[in-house]
C-alpha cells in the first residue's frame, strides 16, 4: 500500500474505534482497507430480480474476457434455493505454526477475524474467507454467522470449510463453502490480511467486487464493470423472454436461429 492509502486506513481505523466498531482481533497493519466503493442498494436489488442469475452474470463476464465465475461443483450453498448479491469484503488466513494443543495451553489469543470483518463492514456486505481451500477446519460457525446477521451482512463465501450447519440453516444465513467440518479453526488459523485481494477456487477477488451467488455457483464482478454487467442482464432478460415466447408459439427455426446466435456469439 502507498503512504497515502496507509494514512487513510489509520484515519478510518481511529474513526471506527471511536464509534465502537473495532473488535481488536486483527492488528491494524494487517488491514489493507476499511472504506472502499460499494454498489448502491438499488443496484443490488435489481440484480436480485433476475432469474438464473449466476449463469447470466457468468456469460456477461465471458464477454468482458474476465475470469470471475466459480462452479457450484466447487462452492456449494449450505442452504439450497437461496440467491445472494452483495459487496465483497475479504479476509485471507494461513495455518498457525503451533499445534492447537500448544496454542490452547499457552492461552494464545484467537487469531481468526470474522468478527473484525463484521464490525468494520457495512450492511449488505458479503464476507469472502480465503483459507486456501482447506477442508479440515472451520472458518466460521454458529456464533460468527449470528454476529454477521446482527450486523446486516448478506452472507458469506468460504474458500474452505464451515461448521454448525444446523445453526446456519436455523437463522437462514446464506453461506457458500468448499466443505463442512466439525473442527474449529481456533488455534489452527490466523488472519494475515483483511480487505486485500484473495483467491476463491481459481478466481481473484477484491474488496468492492459485487458478489452474485445461487445454486449454480458464484460470480465476482469487478466494481468498475458492475454497470456494464447490469446492462447485459437487462438485455439478455429481454432477449430470452422474446425467445421463450417464440418457442412456445412454435415459430419457425429461421426466426429462432438469429436470436440464439446473438445470445452466444
Amino acid at each position: 500500500m502507498s503512504e497515502t492509502s496507509r494514512a487513510d486506513v489509520e484515519r478510518d481505523y481511529e474513526e471506527y474505534r471511536a464509534e465502537g466498531r473495532v473488535w481488536g482481533q486483527v492488528p491494524i497493519e494487517r488491514i489493507a482497507a476499511i472504506k472502499f466503493p460499494r454498489a448502491s442498494r438499488e443496484i443490488v436489488e435489481e440484480f436480485l430480480t433476475f432469474e438464473d442469475l449466476s449463469t447470466t452474470v457468468s456469460d456477461a463476464l465471458d464477454s468482458l474476457g474476465l475470469r470471475g465465475a466459480v462452479a457450484g461443483s466447487h462452492l456449494k450453498p449450505v442452504i439450497a434455493g437461496r440467491k445472494m448479491v452483495g459487496t465483497a469484503t475479504t479476509v485471507r488466513s494461513i495455518p498457525e505454526r503451533k499445534t492447537p494443543t500448544q496454542g490452547y495451553f499457552d492461552k494464545d489469543m484467537i487469531k481468526m477475524s470474522t468478527r473484525e470483518s463484521y464490525y468494520l463492514g457495512e450492511p449488505g456486505d458479503v464476507l469472502i474467507c480465503d483459507f486456501g481451500g482447506n477442508l479440515d477446519v472451520s472458518n466460521m460457525g454458529g456464533q460468527s454467522v449470528t454476529v454477521a446477521r446482527s450486523r446486516g451482512f448478506a452472507g458469506a463465501i468460504v474458500n474452505g470449510a464451515v461448521r454448525d450447519v444446523s445453526t446456519i440453516k436455523k437463522i437462514d444465513y446464506p453461506v457458500w463453502s468448499k466443505g463442512v467440518t466439525p473442527i474449529t479453526g481456533k488455534f489452527r488459523m490466523e488472519a494475515v490480511e483483511m480487505n486485500g485481494p484473495v483467491t476463491v477456487h481459481d478466481v481473484a477477488v477484491y474488496p468492492g467486487d459485487l458478489v452474485v451467488a445461487d445454486d449454480s455457483g458464484v460470480c465476482f464482478v469487478p466494481y468498475e464493470h458492475i454497470g456494464y454487467v447490469l446492462e447485459q442482464l437487462r438485455a439478455i432478460a429481454r432477449e430470452e423472454e422474446n425467445m421463450r415466447e417464440l418457442i412456445e408459439s412454435k415459430r419457425p427455426l429461421d426466426e429462432l436461429r438469429p436470436l440464439y446466435r446473438k445470445r452466444y456469439s
